[in-house]
């Protein structure tokens, strides 16, 4: 599996994630910030296939450029979790009116549940449900590489004085969900640099273990 990060919405330096297979070419969209005709050419210049277009969680700066990229891969699946579904119909809920005047996605092809896989060719992705930011926030682990969205971050854990955030219920997720998974993991978040889960389990000052 290859990847690349993009940063689309200087203003809130989200990362948003393209995760390629290198043999099929199948591919996924991770948290598209905003439209982006550069990320657009450069997909069809691997020649990707792009087949999901995931959102973490249902915030406007991760769900931007939602109806951009499903109106150029049509073929694709808009996915995110039940919990975080109307948040992509709804600035109020999504928080962008308060910033963008309103981020309107268009609605989810796929809904997870609790926990879930996506196949990217004989690739698992494997869907872990870490709420704790929002309802409906997920993370996504596929050849030691974690998604982590708005949960987890480099020394630091998404907000949670947001509607639908809550402490105690993020840092279960982060503890018995992410921290689960083996050391070497690297951890790709929802803005920042990259990390590994044994560092963030010794270092992190807000749920590490030490």
């Amino acid at each position: 599996m290859k990847y690349n990060v993009y940063n689309l919405l200087a203003e809130f330096n989200t990362n948003t994630y393209l995760l390629w297979d290198d043999l099929s070419l199948e591919a996924v969209i991770i948290d598209p910030a905003n439209e982006s005709k550069v990320l657009k050419k450069e997909i069809h210049k691997l020649k990707l296939k792009i087949k999901f277009i995931i959102n973490t969680h249902g915030h406007g700066d991760h769900i931007g450029g939602n109806a951009f990229f499903v109106k150029s891969f049509p073929e694709s699946k808009l996915c995110i979790h039940k919990e975080d579904a109307l948040m992509l119909l709804n600035p109020e809920l999504n928080l962008s009116i308060f910033w963008d005047g309103g981020v309107v996605s268009p609605a989810s092809d796929i809904q997870f549940e609790d926990e879930g896989i996506l196949k990217l060719a004989e690739n698992e992705l494997k869907i872990i449900y870490t709420p704790g930011h929002s309802k409906g926030g997920i993370s996504i682990y596929v050849d030691n590489l974690l998604f982590t969205g708005d949960a987890l971050f480099a020394n630091g854990i998404g907000r949670t004085d947001l509607p639908g955030g809550d402490f105690e219920i993020l840092k279960k997720s982060i503890h018995e969900k992410i921290f689960s998974l083996p050391d070497s993991v690297v951890i790709l978040p929802g803005h920042g640099p990259a990390s590994t889960i044994g560092k963030e389990k010794r270092e992190n000052s807000f749920v590490g273990y030490l």
